[in-house]
């Protein structure tokens, strides 16, 4: 999984305030692996880091 942050739709909107990315990561790009994003969602699951809000601008709805 590739999480960027400048191709994110929600960059600059206070969804970044709760994203695992401001939390945990910097300003992407970040490549990380499906186990590490499985493991980012179980520690999401369970409260201990915020959701990755990540949201393609491609993919954005108006």
């Amino acid at each position: 999984m590739l999480i960027d942050c400048e191709q994110c739709a929600m960059r600059d909107t206070s969804a970044c305030d709760d994203c695992v990315v401001t939390c945990l990561l910097s300003d992407g790009p970040h490549e990380v692996s499906d186990q590490v994003a499985d493991a980012l969602v179980n520690l999401a699951d369970e409260g201990l880091v915020p959701r990755l809000r990540l949201i393609p601008a491609e993919r954005r709805v108006s």
